[in-house]
């Protein structure tokens, strides 16, 4: 019996199907490691304040961890006609200067040597005078908390802006410590494992110029987006915002680095562009160096917000969430450990005691682990000197 003209049909698609499906292999190409280890100048002169120059090395794709810095360099601030001012290096790669107002009549520069002997030098450039931050304004939303940053030249000579900003939040452990082991036993716990501080500086790239408005003004130009259920927004969060004047140049080279890095990805996206900084190999003209040192006063402005002021829907998320109290000895154990053993079992410090339980609790200890009591974990017991 022939086969019916729909069942024929079934089976071609059925065939065709299959040999697409069974054609189908993972692709994973080959991406050649480079070759070269460009040095990397992160940083800028501050005109009014402490220079902080970062001097790092670029990885292959394939490297994981963290970038490899440049350590025991010689590294100073020149001003045009022979005046130096040097930068002393802690962490090993970074490096820092003491306070300094520098003219800014006189053209300045990055100098340094690396161990290596190789001598480099930025473009000599006169610092720019940057203003004042006129607000920093934000709005919860549906997506999360929202921040912008305002500001204005009456002079019309910035034009080209530059923001960088360091987030601090204040959190505490899940549970409250009151006591710790220490010389053979339990004791009352002396230092605050409770409550904390946490720091972070996001590495966004972000910039503005009022270039094509009649007036040097920026106006609500966003910063950062915190999502509802941040950890950052628990109890109080502060945001330190540090803004720069730019020239042209060093504008240029800022639009270019955050399309590189931000915008690639799909295929429909700009492909990376050749970047050019301001810092050279001042014998070897040919070698790549990437960064710009440009050179300018630093404005901040502070902004806090607690939890009180933000939506009362918004979830109070701790990070702590997995954590849970357990009791030793056990309820109702038939061969409780003696309290010598209960010392032993504190000793490691991996379980960290939270109390004693009262008698009418069937006494014993409540504890859980080090994760979850010790907040240095995650920050600092250390209160920042401008927290409010």
């Amino acid at each position: 019996m022939r086969p019916s003209l729909f069942l024929r049909n079934c089976l071609c698609v059925g065939a065709g199907l299959f040999l697409l499906t069974s054609c189908i292999e993972p692709f994973e190409p080959k991406v050649a490691d480079a070759v070269s280890s460009y040095l990397v100048v992160d940083g800028s002169i501050n005109s009014s304040g402490t220079t902080t120059i970062l001097l790092k090395r670029t990885t292959s794709i394939g490297q994981t961890g963290p970038a490899p810095v440049e350590g025991k360099a010689k590294v100073f601030i020149e001003q045009e006609g022979g005046q130096r001012y040097p930068l002393t290096e802690s962490p090993a790669g970074t490096y820092t200067s003491a306070a300094l107002s520098l003219a800014g009549s006189k053209p300045v520069r990055l100098r340094f040597t690396l161990a290596n002997g190789r001598e480099y030098a930025s473009d000599f450039t006169l610092a720019k005078t940057t203003p004042a931050i006129d607000s920093i304004t934000w709005r919860p939303g549906s997506d999360g908390l929202q921040i912008w940053v305002n500001a204005h030249d009456d002079t019309q000579q910035s034009r080209y802006y530059r923001w960088s900003y360091d987030e601090t939040w204040e959190f505490t452990s899940a549970f409250r410590s009151t006591l710790e082991y220490r010389n053979g036993g339990l004791f009352d716990r002396k230092e605050d494992i409770y409550n904390c501080w946490a720091r972070e500086a996001p590495s966004a790239i972000i910039i503005g110029t009022s270039v094509k408005l009649a007036q040097d003004v920026i106006s609500q130009q966003r910063l950062a987006l915190l999502p509802r259920n941040t950890v950052k927004l628990r109890q109080k969060y502060s945001i330190l915002v540090k803004q720069y004047s730019l020239t042209p140049d060093e504008y240029a080279y800022w639009e270019t680095l955050r399309k590189n890095t931000e915008n690639i990805g799909t295929l429909f996206d700009p492909l990376p562009s050749q970047l050019t900084g301001n810092v050279h190999n001042v014998t070897d003209a040919s070698e790549d160096v990437i960064g710009y040192v440009g050179a300018q006063s630093v404005r901040e402005k502070r902004l806090f917000i607690t939890r009180d002021e933000l939506p009362s829907d918004w979830p109070r998320v701790t990070g702590y969430e997995y954590c849970k109290p357990d009791t030793i000895p056990q309820p109702k154990d038939p061969m409780p450990p003696t309290e010598r053993e209960i010392f032993s079992f504190f000793s490691s410090g991996f379980p960290v005691p939270i109390a004693q339980l009262p008698p009418y609790l069937g006494g014993g200890y409540l504890y859980s682990t080090a994760d979850c009591l010790d907040c240095r974990k995650r920050g600092t017991n250390v209160r920042p000197s401008y927290w409010q």
